[in-house]
C-alpha cells in the first residue's frame, strides 16, 4: 500500500460523502441529549448503533450506574486477528432543552462553521468515526476486516460518572490492544493540529464552617460569623492557586446565613482543584485538606469557635505524559508529515473518559473535528458572546489524518512511500 496515493484516494472519498457525514451528524445534533435526559441519549445511542450496524458492528447497550442516565453504548465488529482498538466517544451534551429553546440553539449553518448542541463535543468526533471505519472498510477491506474494533460510547461523560472507564478498561485491556482512541474536539490552526497527550487530574472538595448564630443588633459578640469564617478558608484555597506550576483551585460555590440580622451559624463551599503532574496533584489534595479544622473566627464575648470541615468528594487523577500515549503521538505526527500537516502534542486542562484508563490500556485524545466555545449555548448582537461550533473544513483532514496513522498503527504500510 503506497502511503501518497492512499492519502489521495482517502481524501477523494471524504469529500465525495462529507454531504451525507455531515446530514447523520445534523440529525444526531437535532436530538436533546442531555445527560440527564435519558430519554434522548438512549435516542441517540439507537441512532448511533443503526449507523454503524451498516459497518457490520452489533449493538450493546450498557446501562450508566447511575440510575436517572441513560444507556452506554458499546460497538463491536469482530476481527480475523486478535489486534484490537478501541475508539471512544460520549452521546450527552451539557444542555437541557430548555436552554437550547430559550437560546434558539439549534443546528445553523454559517460559511465553514456549523453551530449546534454537539457539533464538536463530541456528536462531531461520532461522526469522525464513522468516516474513517467507513473510509476503511471501503478501501482497506483487508486491514479493516483484520482488526477487532471495539467503539465505547459514553452517556453521561459531562456528568463525569466513573464506570464508563471500568466498562472500558473491562472491554479492552489486554496485551492485544493497540490503543484507545478518542475523539474529544482536536485544536486546529491552518495545517498545524494538536492531539491530546495529557489531561490535567480534579480534586472536587465541600467545606463547611459551622459557627453559632445571635441576634446582629442586640446581641452580635455572641456570634460566630461562619460566613466570615468561610471567607477566611476560601482566600486560603485560592492562595493555592499557582499558574507557574499549573495549578487551580477554583471555589465555585458559596452558601450561607438566612438573613441579614442574624450572625450567620453555617455555610457551605463547594471546589475544585486541577493540575497536570501527580505528585503536584497528591501535594495540593493534601495541602486542601490541611485546612480541616482550621478555624480563626471566635466570639468576642466567650470566645466560642467557629469550626472548619473538609471533606474530599471525588478524586479523577491526572492523565499525565507517558511513554505509551508518547509513541502513539508519534504515528499521529509521522502521518500528518505524509499529508504537510503540523502535529504538535496538546495538554489539556479538561477531563475525558481518558483519565480513568490512560494508565491501562494505551491512549490517545482530541481526535475530533475542530471547532469552539464548547458548553456554550448563548449568543449576542455584539459578538461576545458565541455558540458552541464545528468547522466543516476540518472533518476531512482529519479524517484523513487518523485514518492514515491507525493504518501506520497496524503496521499497513511496512515501510512503503
Amino acid at each position: 500500500m503506497n502511503r501518497t496515493t492512499f492519502a489521495s484516494i482517502l481524501q477523494e472519498h471524504f469529500t465525495l460523502n462529507l454531504p451525507d457525514y455531515l446530514a447523520t451528524l445534523r440529525q444526531m445534533v437535532e436530538i436533546n441529549s442531555f445527560t440527564a435526559n435519558a430519554a434522548g441519549v438512549n435516542e441517540l445511542g439507537q441512532v448511533t448503533a443503526t449507523l454503524f450496524a451498516q459497518l457490520g458492528f452489533k449493538a450493546e447497550f450498557v446501562q450508566s450506574a447511575m440510575p436517572n442516565y441513560g444507556k452506554h453504548l458499546v460497538l463491536t465488529r469482530n476481527g480475523r486477528t486478535n489486534q484490537t482498538i478501541g475508539l471512544v466517544s460520549h452521546l450527552d451534551t451539557v444542555f437541557p432543552a430548555e436552554e437550547e429553546i430559550r437560546n434558539n440553539f439549534h443546528w445553523r449553518e454559517e460559511g465553514d462553521l456549523i453551530y449546534g448542541p454537539g457539533t464538536v463535543d463530541i456528536k462531531g468526533g461520532t461522526v469522525l468515526i464513522y468516516m474513517m471505519l467507513d473510509a476503511l472498510s471501503t478501501h482497506a477491506p483487508e486491514q479493516f476486516e483484520a482488526i477487532n474494533w471495539v467503539i465505547l460510547i459514553d452517556a453521561a461523560e459531562e456528568a463525569e460518572a466513573e464506570d464508563f472507564g471500568q466498562l472500558c478498561i473491562d472491554r479492552l485491556e489486554g496485551p492485544d490492544t493497540l490503543a484507545c482512541l478518542i475523539f474529544e474536539g482536536g485544536s486546529k490552526v491552518d495545517d498545524t493540529y494538536q492531539v491530546v497527550v495529557a489531561r490535567k487530574g480534579m480534586a472536587v472538595f465541600q467545606v463547611i464552617t459551622e459557627g453559632r448564630s445571635s441576634h446582629a443588633g442586640s446581641f452580635h459578640p455572641n456570634g460566630a460569623n461562619a460566613v466570615v469564617q468561610m471567607a477566611h478558608t476560601i482566600l486560603k484555597l485560592s492562595a493555592m492557586t499557582d499558574y507557574s506550576r499549573d495549578v487551580t483551585v477554583n471555589v465555585g460555590t458559596m452558601r450561607g446565613g438566612v438573613v441579614t440580622n442574624r450572625v450567620p451559624h453555617e455555610a457551605e463551599s463547594w471546589l475544585e482543584m486541577r493540575t497536570f503532574r501527580p505528585e503536584v496533584y497528591d501535594e495540593t489534595v493534601n495541602k486542601i485538606l490541611a485546612l480541616d479544622g482550621e478555624a480563626d473566627v471566635v466570639s468576642s464575648a466567650d470566645g466560642f469557635a467557629c469550626t472548619v470541615d473538609v471533606n474530599l468528594y471525588r478524586k479523577t487523577p491526572p492523565w499525565a505524559r507517558n511513554e505509551a500515549t508518547d509513541r502513539l503521538f508519534e504515528l499521529w505526527r509521522e502521518a500528518g508529515a505524509d499529508l504537510g500537516f503540523t502535529v504538535l502534542p496538546e495538554e489539556r486542562g479538561g477531563l475525558s473518559d481518558g483519565n480513568h484508563f490512560w494508565q491501562r490500556i494505551p491512549s490517545l485524545d482530541g481526535l475530533g473535528p475542530s471547532g469552539g466555545n464548547a458548553h456554550c449555548s448563548e449568543r449576542s448582537e455584539d459578538g461576545s458572546k458565541d455558540q458552541e461550533f464545528a468547522l466543516v473544513s476540518s472533518f476531512v483532514p482529519k479524517a484523513t489524518l487518523n485514518t492514515m496513522a491507525v493504518l501506520r498503527l497496524i503496521g499497513a504500510f511496512n515501510g512503503s512511500a
